[in-house]
Order: C-alpha cells, then structure tokens, then sequence
C-alpha cells in the first residue's frame, strides 16, 4: 500500500450519517463539541461555517466540501450577525434523516462524524487545519460529487443495504477530499501529507512503510529519493518537521501500538517485526514515542 492508505488503514476509520439539514432564509445554528471528524457537504444553497477559535469564518458554496478536525464547537449561518439557535431544537425533530428549519427549500447539507480506532488520528489531522475546505471547482472533484450525490441519495430514500452504502461512499469521501486538498495545498502542508506532494521525499516514506523493520540509514533513503545525503536530510526535516529516523522510529511505534492492541503477539515478537532484535531497546524507544510501556498500553 501507499502512505496514505497505510495510515488510514491504521486508523480503520468508521462514519456514520448523522442527518441532512433543509433551511430556508436566513438562520444560524449552534453546534456543541463532538468527538472524532465531521464532514459535511453542501449540496444547495451557501453558508458561513465559523469555528470556534479560529480566526476567519469560511464562506461554503454548493458542491464543496468541508471536515472539521478539532473537535470544537462551530456555527452554521447564512449571516452570522444573527442569533444561533441550538441545533438539538432542530436535529431532535428530524424526519427520516433531514433536520429542517425555516421551511427548508433554500439550503441542503449532508452531514455526518467519523470515528477512528486506538490512539493515532493525531497522525493524521494534527497536520490538517480546523476546517479543511474544498472547493467544487475543479474536474478532479468529479468523484467526490458523484460521492456526494449518491449519498444524499441514500440519505433520502433509505434502500435496503443503504446503511453500508453510505459507509463504503463517506470513505470514498474522506479519501478523496484528502487528494484534492493536499493537491491544493501541497506547497503549504506541513508534515509527512506535504511530503507526499514532493516525489523524491514520497519515495522515501514509501520505502519506510514497505519495509519498516529494515535497518535504514540516511544514505539508502537519500538513494531511494535520488538525491544527495545532505539535501535530503535537510529537505525532509524543513517539510514533515523531523528528521528522516525519527520519522521512522515513530512509524514503528505505531504499527507497534496496533499490533498490542489487536493481537497477542508477545512483545519480543513485535519488536522484531520493526527492526528491534533488543526487546529491552524497543520498550525503552516505545515508552519514549508513546509515553507508556508495551506491557501497559496493550
């Protein structure tokens, strides 16, 4: 598998359609906190998305799409001047799947949460921004409306099997947002997502993750990228934050920290399976990555 996908597999992401929302006029809705990632979808219609602590509200167009990362509660509104309601006034009456407010006809959003398994979304959102916008501007967002279409579709009219259609179609989703924003952003996303916009830097954690129990050095990965030890060592550190190593060590501890959760794989074997012959040196690198030794994590 490619990076991205071996950490989404990691993190064995689950989504669930929570409702869509109808409104008509002009209106502004409350959200609370929530755990894990919400996305949403607009499919009619325009709002103002604002989080709370971030610094500009975003203004959302029919087709685009957006995550939020953090958690924190937000706001919806066609004019955020206006005062919010709460959005259990609305949500709590939804009729089969759609919330409705104002008499609806105006406005149509789809929305749902993902969850995800143990302890690494962090991988992942910590080098995403609160609200992760993407434009229904370009042609390679084509998938990602046909995705959103059927699964408004399955929203609507609740077929048979329609519940892991809308499973396997938020996935899609995800997967795809995630393209389209990091082929946006690539010059400014931080972290290991930016490196995978770079092909030399990309190859490089490719190889890690195809073989993470190898014992890399930096002259075979700076190989591997088809560039010179000092410029890639330098190169990676300015874009995923890290050294090319310490890259690799924290990878391992993750794939790690999954097999003590899901298996009963004894410790020394999982430390072999990442490069550690020393079962003593694997928990010390472990509690240091993971704040906790393998025996109590598991």
């Amino acid at each position: 598998m490619d990076p991205l996908s071996d950490v989404l597999s990691l993190l064995r992401p689950k989504s669930a359609i929570s409702a869509g929302l109808e409104a008509g006029g002009d209106w502004a809705i409350r959200f609370p906190a929530h755990e894990g990632v919400k996305f949403n979808a607009v499919m009619r219609g325009s709002c103002w998305v604002q989080v709370e602590g971030a610094l500009e509200p975003q203004r959302i167009e029919a087709g685009d799409c957006f995550l939020l990362t953090r958690g924190r509660p937000f706001q919806f509104a066609t004019d955020l001047s206006l005062p919010a309601i709460e959005s259990p006034t609305i949500y709590d009456r939804a009729v089969d799947g759609i919330a409705s407010y104002n008499g609806g006809g105006d406005f149509f959003l789809i929305g749902g949460r993902f969850s995800f398994e143990g302890d690494h979304a962090a991988l992942l959102f910590d080098a995403l921004p609160a609200v992760l916008h993407v434009h229904d501007a370009s042609a390679q967002a084509a998938v990602l409306r046909w995705s959103l279409e059927q699964l408004a579709d399955e929203l609507k009219t609740r077929p048979p099997g329609g519940t892991l259609m809308a499973e396997h179609l938020s996935q899609i989703m995800l997967l795809q947002v995630l393209r389209l924003w990091m082929a946006a952003e690539s010059t400014k996303t931080p972290g290991w997502l930016g490196a995978l916009a770079d092909p030399r830097l990309a190859r490089a954690i490719a190889a890690m993750h195809a073989e993470p129990g190898r014992k890399w050095t930096l002259a075979e990965l700076a190989g591997v990228a088809g560039m010179s030890r000092t410029s890639f060592a330098e190169r990676f550190r300015n874009v995923v934050g890290r050294t090319p190593l310490d890259y690799l060590i924290n990878w391992r501890m993750r794939l790690a920290a999954d097999r003590l959760r899901r298996t009963d794989d004894r410790v020394n074997v999982i430390a072999l399976s990442v490069g550690y012959e020393s079962e003593a040196a694997f928990s010390t690198t472990f509690r240091r990555v993971m704040g906790i030794s393998p025996g109590r994590y598991r």
